[in-house]
């Protein structure tokens, strides 16, 4: 993609690039061995701007395009899946809600200390019985007087269990389905009633608390709400698509580093009195896993394209984040293959990069889902 890439935006991949290898790749395999959240990393990326990359600099913003955002987040997770996924669902999903919804005091107040890192985001949609389902959501806000009252759980929340500021959908309408759908903007600091309930113990994506949370008898001011009662399943869904480009970054980040690791082990690894990378059967590996690599990073690029454009991205989104979320895992299996029995280890990271790959053909819409969503606009 360098072809089509200014200079600008060649310097900021460049920048991502070195803090990513100076200062995540030698951290990476602790943060997937304790799981825990690396506040020390994110602060330092909050320093460089890249909390805040797509939005506007007047809110604390780093003001780059999509292009460059999707490429800080593929370097990023080349580093470390679980902080790419950090960043991604603190900028694609808590911040873009508030940036696209809210209001212009909710914006200066929520999304400002989230655009210069001071705060960190989490997107409370997902519960036990609604995850593609999401109009059968059970947690409620009840309308009284100048407050909600939220009663209700979320599971599977991205940075739950560190979020300072919470995009949170609730049933203000329990019999309208998915119009019955509302955002708010929680505090878990100032709000009673939030109680965070644990954090999952994964297969990947290390360093990400995933996370229940429970709401009881929660009251938050009606001035929190973003947009009107009932618009939040749309929010949700313009939201989630625009992530879908971060999480194919995520895919493309992922088998990018698991592309470098093969092509150093296969020149490397000697058998029958040569290296592995002089045989036809690996060399075909490497030449495919290339190319599926190249085809899911002009995907990615073609959907933030099109989004910087204003123009409809639904279809490209999906096609994205599909295709890149199956050559991450695709390209991180072939690369324990040419590992042989050293990449069945922890000994060399890419075990690591085939159990963070999985996640992306799961979470903001699953492969199937997206399927469904491709086939809609096709029929259409």
């Amino acid at each position: 993609m360098d072809f089509a890439l200014s200079q600008e935006q060649r310097q900021i991949r460049e920048m991502v690039s070195e803090f990513v290898d100076n200062e995540v790749v030698p951290r990476a395999r602790e943060i997937d061995e304790t799981d825990e959240f690396p506040a020390d990393l994110v602060d330092q990326m909050a320093d460089l701007g890249l909390m805040g990359m797509p939005f506007p600099e007047e809110y604390g913003g780093a003001g780059l395009d999509y292009h460059s955002y999707a490429m800080g987040i593929e370097e990023i997770s080349r580093g470390s899946g679980g902080l790419g996924t950090v960043v991604a669902a603190h900028i694609s999903l808590a911040g873009n809600m508030i940036y696209e919804f809210g209001d212009e005091g909710q914006k200066e107040t929520y999304l400002t200390p989230l655009a210069t890192g001071e705060d960190v985001g989490a997107f409370a949609l997902s519960e036990a019985g609604a995850g593609s389902d999401v109009p059968a959501m059970k947690t409620t806000a009840v309308r009284d007087g100048d407050e909600y009252v939220v009663d209700g759980d979320k599971l599977w929340i991205s940075n739950g269990a560190v979020a300072d500021t919470v995009v949170l959908f609730a049933k203000t309408d329990p019999d309208a389905g998915g119009k019955g759908i509302s955002s708010f903007v929680v505090r878990p600091d100032e709000d009673d009633g939030f109680h965070v309930e644990g954090t999952e113990d994964k297969l990947g994506d290390k360093g990400c608390p995933t996370t229940e949370l429970r709401f009881d008898d929660m009251r938050i001011p009606a001035d929190r709400r973003l947009g009107a009662e009932g618009e939040g399943f749309v929010q949700a869904l313009k939201t989630l698509n625009g992530g879908r480009i971060s999480i194919a970054a995520r895919g493309v980040g992922l088998a990018q580093a698991a592309l470098d690791e093969a092509l150093s082990y296969a020149q490397d690894r000697e058998q029958f009195d040569q290296p592995i990378s002089d045989f036809q059967a690996i060399q075909h590996k490497l030449a495919d896993m290339d190319t599926k690599l190249q085809a899911a990073r002009m995907l990615m690029h073609r959907a933030a394209d099109l989004k910087m454009r204003d123009e409809d991205f639904i279809k490209e989104a999906a096609q994205a984040k599909l295709h890149a979320s199956e050559v991450s895992r695709e390209v991180a299996n072939e690369a324990i293959q040419i590992h042989g029995g050293y990449g069945y280890t922890k000994d060399f990271p890419v075990e690591r990069f085939y159990r963070d790959a999985k996640l992306n053909e799961i979470y903001e819409g699953t492969s199937e889902v997206l399927r469904n969503t491709i086939a809609d606009r096709l029929l259409d």
